[in-house]
């Protein structure tokens, strides 16, 4: 296994594992498993749960890709966030759209939800983050 892809799984898999730790605590404990008004607006607490998890994940998960992962790249820092972000975002599309999916369409649990959704967003952010984030300079 490439060192880089070891790497990109161990901060992979410890930012993960802290994502889903804070969904399962923010959705059972937190929020009690009941929506979040904010004004007109009322959030599911699946996805209020997921909004907490992302609020800390995302910067960890940047500085963790940046330093032990992706250590060789030209690109500026401010760049580099810029572009983590972009992906990132999409990221945050494709967790919502997988979770409304599974929990409001379909009734499934939202734990079980979470951890499925997880696979997939994990797989479009490795190859995302590697081959647009962080990659090298052309020789």
């Amino acid at each position: 296994m490439p060192l880089q892809t070891f790497r990109y799984a161990a901060c992979g898999g410890f930012n993960t594992s802290l994502d889903i730790s804070l969904f399962v605590v923010s959705y059972n404990f937190i929020l009690k498993k009941q929506p979040v008004h904010i004004y007109a607006l009322t959030i599911g607490p699946h996805i209020a749960a997921f909004l907490i998890g992302f609020m800390v994940t995302f910067p960890i998960g940047f500085y963790l890709s940046r330093y032990v992962v992706f250590q060789e790249t030209s690109v500026k820092k401010t760049k580099q966030l810029a572009k983590y972000f972009t992906v990132v975002f999409g990221c945050l599309l494709l967790n919502y759209a997988f979770l409304k999916i599974f929990v409001d369409v379909l009734g499934w649990y939202p734990t079980p939800s979470k951890l499925l959704t997880t696979i997939f967003v994990v797989a479009f952010s490795y190859v995302s983050q590697k081959n647009f984030t962080f990659r090298k300079a052309l020789d």
